[in-house]
């Protein structure tokens, strides 16, 4: 199946390449990565989970970008994943990643279609290993990557000091909307400094019935040359019907400097306040969904060239008592990452 897809996608991508080169009427260019572990669970609170290890790919991402014209701009992008839950083994099966008409006018951009919402966005981008993990909203599933919907991005002043972003979308990642409810999202950066930037966001999303989320974020960043910082609070509201409202809480730090031209170090902290009652439907990183936790990264990224890195990195979890009294065995998982990217 994938590879009668990925046989289809890329001569029909091949098709529209040529044309538009025969024609003079736009550009187009293909571009992805990919990146995977062979990872071992030395520890795990999950005995089944403990000393399990092999070789896995966690993404492989496959996209076209095509430039309309002077204002207008699209992009199509597949990727294949699985839920890996260390039970059932999959096959990886390609979704559309992203599929968005851009259109750009001034120092703003109006987009329609499936995107990235303005949640993480700015975090991911300064974090810059998504390969070793996901940003923490995105890995204790509090967020989307993805939204189908209407945004608009852009600079406030000529400068670009002040930037912004916001969503209005069906608040169901890349999946077919089904209900009533929608969701909408807003962030505001200023950059102080160029090595300095402040974000505040928020959102709202409709659930069904009486189940409504909020969030609210602050973050900060110092980016240099060879070396960034960032630190984000998170919190979100989660009514629930008949009952009180669950409140989660999240802070983050993570510190990503160069050694040398082909050698970096990267380290994160989440502190998770509140327990995650979908910690065990987590991909690739279940975590005990009855006690708080931290999670500690750090790793070595190895580059020989701009498109290929190794990194060496450890995951440890320290878990809490839960309120049974109990605290579970801590997490430590090794892998070695493998990433490279083609354009």
């Amino acid at each position: 199946m994938i590879k009668k897809f990925a046989t289809f996608f890329i001569l029909l991508m091949i098709s529209f390449s040529s044309q538009a080169q025969n024609s003079n009427e736009g550009s187009g260019k293909f571009s992805g990565y990919v990146f995977g572990d062979y990872y071992y669970f030395i520890d795990n609170h999950n005995v089944d989970i403990k000393d399990k290890h092999g070789f896995q790919f966690r993404r492989i991402y496959f996209a076209y970008d095509y430039q309309i014209d002077e204002n207008f701009s699209t992009r199509l992008r597949f990727e294949m994943a699985n839920a890996f839950d260390f039970e059932n083994a999959e096959e990886m099966s390609a979704v559309v990643k992203d599929a968005y008409l851009a259109y750009k006018f001034s120092r703003h951009q109006l987009i329609l279609g499936i995107s990235s919402p303005p949640t993480f966005a700015l975090i991911e981008k300064i974090w810059g290993y998504r390969s070793v993990e996901k940003t923490p909203l995105d890995l204790q599933k509090f967020a989307s990557s993805r939204d189908f919907g209407l945004a608009m991005k852009g600079k406030i002043d000529e400068k670009g000091m002040v930037q912004y972003h916001v969503m209005f979308g069906n608040g169901s990642s890349n999946k077919q909307e089904i209900d009533k409810g929608k969701s909408g999202m807003a962030a505001v950066s200023v950059y102080p400094t160029k090595q300095i930037v402040l974000e505040v966001y928020g959102d709202y999303s409709d659930k069904t019935g009486d189940n409504d989320w909020y969030t609210l974020q602050g973050f900060a960043a110092f980016v240099s040359d060879n070396f960034r910082a960032g630190f984000q609070y998170s919190s979100q509201t989660r009514m629930v019907e008949f009952a009180e409202d669950l409140k989660l809480e999240i802070a983050s730090l993570f510190l990503v400097g160069d050694v040398t031209d082909k050698v970096s170090l990267l380290g994160r902290v989440d502190r998770q306040f509140d327990p995650n009652l979908s910690g065990e439907k987590i991909s690739y990183i279940p975590f005990d969904k009855h006690s708080k936790s931290t999670l500690f990264i750090g790793g070595v990224d190895w580059h020989p060239v701009k498109a290929v890195s190794i990194i060496p990195n450890v995951e440890f979890v320290k878990y809490d008592e839960s309120t049974s009294g109990l605290t579970p065995q801590s997490d430590v998982i090794a892998r070695m990452t493998f990433y490279w990217k083609f354009k």
